[in-house]
Order: structure tokens, then sequence, then C-alpha cells
């Protein structure tokens, strides 16, 4: 099944390809593989939320991360088939980085980007089953709580 057949039974739409916030590309093609640029969980232009990834008053919950890490994810197809010259260009998914921003005693970073590697594998299959890292940092740009960099091969 072609990944925009795939995308049209799950019923997902790709969202618009977020312009970059400095000077750099959001996708890159290169040889058989596509490098995007770290992908923040942009809707419409604007983050659904702000801040640290943690437990507690002021910070974002891990649940509402893993939500944007999703987004992230999704953002990432597009660059890469806009770069690529369609969605149905995309043959898998190779590498995926995810950075979470959150307070010092939060170890959930993996379970967070989780929900990144599912939807691809949701979408991509076999081929979405990719290589991955899952890294905290204290801050992202915008004060995204997430960002998420993705690795696609091309046919």
């Amino acid at each position: 099944m072609s990944v925009s057949a795939k995308l049209a039974e799950l019923g997902i739409d790709l969202p618009d390809v977020v312009p970059p916030l400095a000077a750099y590309v959001p996708a890159k093609v290169h040889g058989d593989l596509v490098f995007t640029a770290g992908q923040l969980p942009l809707v419409s232009g604007q983050l659904p939320a702000a801040g640290k990834v943690g437990d507690g008053h002021g910070l974002v919950p891990a649940a509402d991360a893993k939500a944007y890490a999703r987004l992230c994810a999704l953002n990432a197809i597009a660059a890469a088939a806009a770069a690529a010259g369609g969605v149905d260009r995309l043959t898998g998914v190779v590498k995926v980085t995810g950075f979470v921003a959150s307070v010092p005693d939060f170890l959930g970073q993996p379970g967070v980007v989780n929900s990144a590697s599912e939807v691809l594998g949701e979408i991509f299959g076999d081929a979405g089953r990719h290589a991955r890292s899952a890294v905290g940092v204290p801050v992202l740009p915008l004060d995204s709580p997430v960002e998420v960099e993705v690795i696609f091969s091309l046919a």
C-alpha cells in the first residue's frame, strides 16, 4: 500500500510544511535519503504548549508531550515529502532523534518519543522500524517541549 493510501486509511492529513525559523531548509535529499531538520509540534504556525516536560504545576505533562512528539513526526513527513517530490517517494524510516526539554528529574524521554515512533510505524509498517535516540535537553527552540528529526529512505 502506498504511503498516501495508508495516510488516507488512517485518516491522517499531513500538515503544511513548517517554514524554517532560521538559516536552514526543512528537509534535504541526499542520495537515497531525506534528512529532516528538527521539527517542532507547530500547528498553523503555533506551539500548542511551551515549557519543560515533567510532573507538577507549570510543567508540560508527559501525556501531552507524547501527543506533541506525534505532531513533530507528521511535520517531518510533510517536510520530507515536500523535499522528495511527494509522500509516495518515501519508502521507510531509517533513524529518529527525539529531543525532550525536561526537568532534571524527568526520566521518561523514551516514552515521550515513542509516540513519534509509533505513528511512523502505523504509516510505514515494517519499513517504519528504525534506529532511535531519545534525549533530554534543558531547552528547545521557542521553548518547545519536544523536537523530532527523521531520516527517511527514498524510492
